[in-house]
């Protein structure tokens, strides 16, 4: 993607998208999904979250368009099978949430740094409190679960209203049609039944709204 003219020192950043104190861009490679290198923040425990939860929607944008592929289907079956599915997240996600320690509901690593120089080189490990990612995970799916629920009762609700409106239609008209039937109209009264009988069920219908 092409980048558009810095405002600041109308160049065109190629790497990240900071400044050196002379005011050019920064020359040095950006962290992996992000817009700045180590150097200008690319390191702190914000950037490297935002860059992990970037790489996990880049991984799940490539899974769909290798899995993506058209499934003829009614908006009902549709409604009802994400019900099925995500009750069924709800339950497996229950259980891992089930499965933590006290103390790891909201305790968790934030991020990992390597260090290959210095009095202790290895792996630094910062953690901070904050909701594990499976309960995260659990939460999530659970509103989704909600929302689903809400939307297919909604659906049929409305559909068993069409239903019973149309019923209730050809029911009026049968009733109609058999009156006019034992009336043995004239013929000239029978040119009347095309504008007469709407114009008084519109009445009917515009009064009782």
């Amino acid at each position: 993607m092409t980048r558009p003219t810095c405002t600041r020192c109308r160049q065109v950043h190629t790497h990240c998208t900071a400044h050196n104190r002379a005011g050019r861009p920064c020359g040095q490679p950006p962290q992996p999904f992000q817009d700045v290198c180590h150097l200008h923040g690319g390191r702190s425990p914000r950037a490297v979250a935002a860059a992990e939860n970037r790489r996990q929607q880049h991984e799940a944008a490539e899974v769909m368009r290798t899995l993506g592929r058209p499934v003829d289907t009614t908006p009902t079956e549709a409604l009802l099978e994400e019900v099925k599915w995500t009750a069924g997240h709800v339950a497996w996600l229950r259980e891992r949430v089930q499965e933590l320690e006290q103390d790891q509901v909201v305790w968790g690593r934030t991020q990992e740094v390597e260090k290959g120089s210095g009095e202790f080189p290895g792996t630094d490990t910062t953690k901070a409190a904050a909701p594990n990612v499976w309960l995260d995970l659990y939460d999530r799916e659970r509103k989704h679960l909600v929302q689903v629920c809400s939307a297919a009762l909604k659906a049929g609700i409305e559909e068993r209203r069409v239903r019973l409106a149309e019923q209730q239609g050809q029911l009026v008209a049968l009733v109609i049609r058999q009156i006019l039937e034992d009336l043995q109209l004239t013929p000239e009264q029978q040119q009347l039944v095309p504008t007469v009988v709407p114009a008084r069920l519109r009445a009917i219908e515009g009064g009782a709204a």
